[in-house]
């Protein structure tokens, strides 16, 4: 059985682009067969260092290169069909 692979798409709660970027990635994730998970960064402080200022931010297990909000349907679709840097 393989692992499906993961997809974090970080953010704060009550953050009303966050709750969008949700909208938008949730339904694309489960089509493609991603383990959407949705880490808030303020509950890590590297997170927070990292995200805090540029949340929702979508990144990939297996890719370094991430995707930053703002985007639309077609570029969730493109960032995950791309391949991994594995």
């Amino acid at each position: 059985m393989t692992q499906r692979p993961r997809l974090w798409l970080y953010g704060t709660r009550h953050c009303h682009l966050c709750e969008q970027a949700e909208a938008l990635v949730a339904p694309i994730a489960a089509a493609f067969g991603w383990l959407l998970e949705e880490p808030d960064v303020t509950e890590d402080d590297t997170l927070f260092e990292i995200y805090g200022e540029r949340v929702p931010v979508l990144a990939r297990s297996d890719r370094r290169e991430e995707l930053g909000w703002p985007f639309d349907t077609r570029m969730v679709q493109d960032y995950l069909m791309a391949p991994g840097d594995r």
